[in-house]
């Protein structure tokens, strides 16, 4: 069974030493903690030095793919385009240890599919243009409504990850203060909601409702443990609409800034941003999570295999059995009651 890991140990050839000890002709130990499987895998140099040598592989791809793509112009073909790209992917990952080539292609098969292809349609057509337009819907009463903006070849997002990222970063901590608040009033409702809770004799728990309780109780000395909580609820409740306010307020700014952003972009900005920020971005995460398979795959086989024979052979555990007899006697005489016993396996 650890000789049909044998891909593996070809090119990490030490690693089975550091993951396995003999035991006897046909048989290995575990020579690491169950726990410790995954890290003395990932962390092992030669799966290190193969990990970094699939990055510079695949770095080395992009380059080149980097220079292609931004040399397209208005009037290519992207049938053309994608047959290049394909076939230089797999002749790059050709005969490459561990992974598959065809996995590789299809990722990028499959980016074409859904994305990459309305791109090189548009650079095309237009050339590098990042036009933005209103998006316009029709409500029930078949009135037009604006909601908002886009653009295709250059979407949002990668304005903002690219030219705003303070902004961003603001907004992101402005979630996590309006999520912690929100927990906290969900965490009350639900410590005091039952029948002798605070919120018992409300039919809804929101700001009206606690308000006028409040208002109700505010003479009334047996209740102050009741004010208190829901005073505390209420406080939460403003700053949970403060929040909102500011976060909306936040995400508007940021909508103004990025969409005042398209009309400054040259024609290297773009091609930047959609090869670069977008197309390779994509196409390398894909790309990575392949190899992260990899090392997930020799990681789960190898526990498997610690799981299957983890229970002793038939004739090992009467011999425990035996001998555990024989010490526990030898304990009691002693005055000891009992003894720890310490599972050992063997994997063939």
């Amino acid at each position: 069974d650890v000789d049909a890991l044998q891909a593996y140990w070809t090119v990490c050839p030490q690693m089975r030493q550091t993951l396995f000890s003999a035991n006897r002709p046909g048989y290995l130990d575990l020579a690491v903690a169950k726990q410790a499987i995954k890290p003395s895998i990932y962390e092992h140099p030669e799966f290190v030095t193969f990990i970094d040598s699939m990055n510079a592989l695949f770095a080395d791809w992009e380059q080149r793919s980097t220079q292609t793509l931004k040399g397209l112009q208005a009037g290519c073909h992207p049938k053309t385009i994608i047959n290049d790209l394909a076939e230089d992917l797999l002749a790059h990952y050709a005969e490459k240890p561990l992974i598959d080539k065809y996995a590789v292609y299809q990722h990028l098969m499959d980016y074409w599919a859904t994305t990459m292809q309305d791109d090189c349609y548009l650079i095309a057509a237009d050339g590098w243009k990042a036009a933005t337009y209103r998006i316009i819907e029709t409500n029930k009463k078949g009135k037009e409504v604006d909601k908002g903006w886009a653009c295709d070849l250059v979407p949002k997002q990668l304005i903002v990850d690219r030219y705003f990222t303070k902004e961003q970063a603001a907004i992101r901590e402005q979630e996590a203060a309006l999520e912690s608040v929100a927990a906290q009033m969900a965490e009350m409702e639900e410590e005091h909601g039952g029948e002798d809770g605070a919120f018992a004799e409300l039919d809804k728990v929101n700001k009206v409702n606690v308000s006028a309780r409040l208002k109700e109780i505010k003479d009334d000395r047996e209740a102050r443990d009741e004010a208190a909580i829901l005073g505390a609820w209420l406080k939460l409740s403003t700053q949970e609409a403060d929040l909102k306010k500011t976060l909306k307020d936040a995400e508007a700014e940021l909508d103004a800034l990025a969409y005042a952003k398209y009309p400054t972009l040259v024609e290297a900005d773009i091609k930047t941003l959609a090869v670069e920020d977008k197309w390779l971005a994509t196409i390398s995460a894909a790309v990575h999570g392949e190899m992260d398979r990899i090392s997930q795959t020799l990681t789960q086989r190898v526990k498997e295999l610690v799981e299957r024979y983890e229970s002793p052979l038939p004739v090992l555990t009467s011999k425990v059995a035996d001998l555990s007899a024989k010490a526990a006697a030898h304990l009691l005489k002693m005055g000891v009651p009992s003894m720890s016993k310490e599972k050992k396996f063997s994997i063939g």
